[in-house]
C-alpha cells in the first residue's frame, strides 16, 4: 500500500463500489415493469470491508482443485451482489419496489458527494502542503 492510498484511506475504493451501486439500482428502476426481474443491490458494508482487508465474515478457501471457487472480488464488488426480498410480491414476479429503489438510488448519491466531498478536502490539503501556502 502506497503512502498516498494510505493517505486517501477507504474512499477511492468507496467511490468505485458507489458507482457500482449506482449501476444496480439503476438498473433495477429501468426493469420496474419487466417480469419476473429480480432486484439486485450490494451489501455495501461487506463489499467494502471486504475491500479494506478487514475479516467481516468467515472466508472459504479453496484447498483441492476439485473444490468449487467462491468467486468474490471484494475490489470489484464481483460475485457480492444480492437479490433484494420484495416487501409486497408482485403477481408477474418482479421484485423491483420503485419508491423502495429511489430512495436507495438517493442515499447511494448522498454518500457518494460525501466521499467525493472528503477526498476533495484530502487534495487540497496535499496542495497546500505542496505549495507551502
Amino acid at each position: 500500500m502506497s503512502p498516498l492510498d494510505h493517505y486517501l484511506g477507504i474512499h477511492p475504493a468507496a467511490l468505485k463500489l458507489r458507482t457500482q451501486r449506482t449501476e444496480l439500482i439503476a438498473n433495477n428502476l429501468a426493469n420496474a415493469d419487466t417480469p419476473n426481474f429480480k432486484a439486485r443491490d450490494l451489501d455495501f458494508r461487506r463489499v467494502l470491508a471486504n475491500a479494506a482487508g478487514v475479516a467481516s465474515a468467515p472466508v472459504m478457501r479453496v484447498t483441492d482443485g476439485r473444490h468449487i471457487a467462491a468467486g468474490v472480488d471484494a475490489a470489484s464488488g464481483a460475485g457480492q451482489q444480492l437479490y433484494r426480498m420484495p416487501l409486497a410480491p408482485s403477481l408477474d414476479g418482479n421484485t423491483v419496489d420503485a419508491q423502495l429503489e429511489q430512495a436507495a438510488f438517493a442515499e447511494n448519491a448522498v454518500r457518494y458527494q460525501a466521499s467525493l466531498n472528503f477526498l476533495s478536502g484530502k487534495f487540497r490539503s496535499l496542495m497546500t502542503a505542496i505549495t507551502g501556502q
